[in-house]
């Protein structure tokens, strides 16, 4: 079985691979102060969940994007299953060739949502993430990596305008605004996030496109991709496990 790991600013996610088959996946908070013990009993506390041992975990595959937290899972892996990962980096990245001025600079997510994409549908793609950051990652019909573009994500942008404007009230996004002309700060809020993001989107991949001069699959993830698939005009498609189906595939190549 293989463990697959996306280390991301907000979360870290693991998930349990049988072969190609997601058997499980399940989230904490990435906190660089945690000790490999506090990940230890989180992690070891859903594998006997699903009746698996450490000792089927036969490979363990990680895309990180918070460095500081590297030396600490490394520990983590050696004592709980004695492995050392498979670390999925832009430099030694062999998925797809890097169309970029500095490849080291690409997120090793970015990087495996890009080649988990064009391994399933084949054909030029954007990706869109919609995380803590919304990254726009383009794929040629070759299936190059060609670069993409980053903005605040949702959330982000939503923290923000609660730090600078306090007395806005906390929103939830669970659903979609029935109207645009909100009637109350609530309906305010939720349409200019909701809306304006899908606006946000739908600008971006048009004008993505134009460069291009072709019409690329619009796929996107992320926690808030379902509730922008349902506004977005352009969004063709989610794709939930994304990013650990990229590192799964990776790790199948190592």
């Amino acid at each position: 079985m293989l463990l697959a790991v996306d280390v991301g600013n907000t979360n870290i996610v693991f998930g349990v691979f049988d072969g190609p088959d997601l058997l499980r996946e399940w989230r904490t908070r990435t906190n660089i102060h945690a000790t490999p013990d506090e990940l230890g009993m989180f992690v070891t506390y859903f594998l006997s969940e699903m009746t698996v041992s450490s000792k089927q975990i036969a490979k363990i595959a990680v895309s990180s994007v918070v460095p500081p937290l590297e030396p600490l899972l490394s520990r983590f892996f050696r004592n709980y299953f004695n492995l050392e990962a498979l670390w999925i980096r832009p430099e030694t990245f062999k998925g797809m060739p890097i169309q970029y001025t500095i490849p080291s600079q690409v997120g090793a997510d970015r990087l495996v949502n890009a080649f988990a994409g064009f391994d399933k549908y084949r054909t030029g793609l954007i990706v869109i993430d919609l995380g803590t950051a919304t990254t726009f990652d383009v794929v040629s019909d070759a299936g190059e990596y060609l670069g993409g573009a980053i903005c605040p994500g949702i959330r982000t942008a939503m923290e923000s305008l609660y730090v600078n404007a306090p007395r806005l009230p906390r929103i939830q996004l669970e659903d979609v605004p029935e109207k645009v002309i909100g009637t109350d700060s609530v309906g305010n809020l939720k349409s200019g996030i909701l809306f304006g993001y899908a606006g946000l989107v739908d600008g971006m991949v048009h004008r993505i496109k134009t460069e291009m001069r072709a019409d690329p699959k619009v796929i996107a993830t992320g926690g808030l991709s379902r509730i922008m698939e349902k506004i977005s005009q352009t969004i063709e498609g989610i794709e939930p496990d994304l990013t650990l189906q990229g590192i799964r595939l990776m790790a199948e190549r190592d």
